[in-house]
């Protein structure tokens, strides 16, 4: 049958179908929507061009002038409110701690004696039954470091791996305890940089793995349901040494 197709809705207007960017003419040439926001962009001034570089480097914590044992109550209160627990302890006091969290295990894995700053603590557990086991068992519960370093800042501890420092004993076990002396907190991680540069970088240079350990492995991944110990210890004590 001849004739013209009847539009589908009697009576409504037509509308025109868009087949491409929309299109202006200017100075006798067509140019697109994105041609003319763009050339617009290309005859401003760059913004804040008058803005001089920053010459000295900035803290993004600010750096605090705190005596020693401010810094030391810094880290404490930072690191117990990341989740971890903290204990200022005499060596009988903390080995007294130590055995307690570790109660009747009779294994822990541990950094080799002399990679922790506590003189004879592998002869004082083994004494009481308590052996040093292969650091890739991971059916232990409990894990035994040094640090080398603490961040008053933000309450974290840095773990380098290495020779006698082994990765597994702070990653593996549930339980961490982390011992260090007062003298090893900084004040933040942007102090732990500038000691790390000016010694050629040995944290990345020469340790195997290097990580800055703020509060207990947590994740919310699943359901907004906070969980902790998915990947790596549920809990971190940390022992500082008079």
């Amino acid at each position: 049958m001849g004739g013209t197709r009847p539009h589908p809705k009697s009576g409504s207007p037509s509308v025109p179908r868009l087949t491409g960017e929309a299109s202006h003419k200017e100075g006798g040439t067509f140019m697109s929507a994105r041609d003319r926001i763009l050339g617009k962009l290309r005859q401003t001034q760059k913004p804040f061009s008058d803005v001089q570089p920053i010459r000295e480097r900035r803290h993004m914590i600010p750096q605090r002038d705190l005596s020693p044992q401010e810094q030391m109550q810094l880290f404490r209160e930072e690191a117990e409110a990341v989740g971890c627990f903290v204990y200022q302890l005499d060596q009988n006091a903390a080995f007294e701690q130590i055995m307690e969290l570790i109660g009747d295990d009779q294994s822990v894995l541990s950094w080799e004696a002399s990679e922790i700053p506590f003189e004879g603590l592998h002869g004082m557990l083994g004494s009481l039954g308590v052996k040093v086991a292969g650091h890739n068992n991971g059916d232990v519960r409990v894990g035994i470091t040094g640090v080398n370093a603490a961040l008053a800042a933000t309450g974290s501890i840095v773990v380098e791996s290495g020779t006698g420092r082994f990765r597994n004993s702070s990653l593996l076990p549930d339980v961490h305890i982390a011992l260090l002396r007062a003298e090893q907190i900084l004040p933040d991680l942007e102090t732990w940089q500038q000691i790390q540069k000016d010694a050629g970088y040995p944290a990345f240079t020469e340790a195997s793995n290097t990580t800055v350990i703020t509060g207990p492995s947590k994740t919310a991944d699943i359901a907004h349901q906070l969980v902790k110990g998915a990947h790596g210890p549920r809990e971190v004590h940390v022992l500082i040494l008079d």
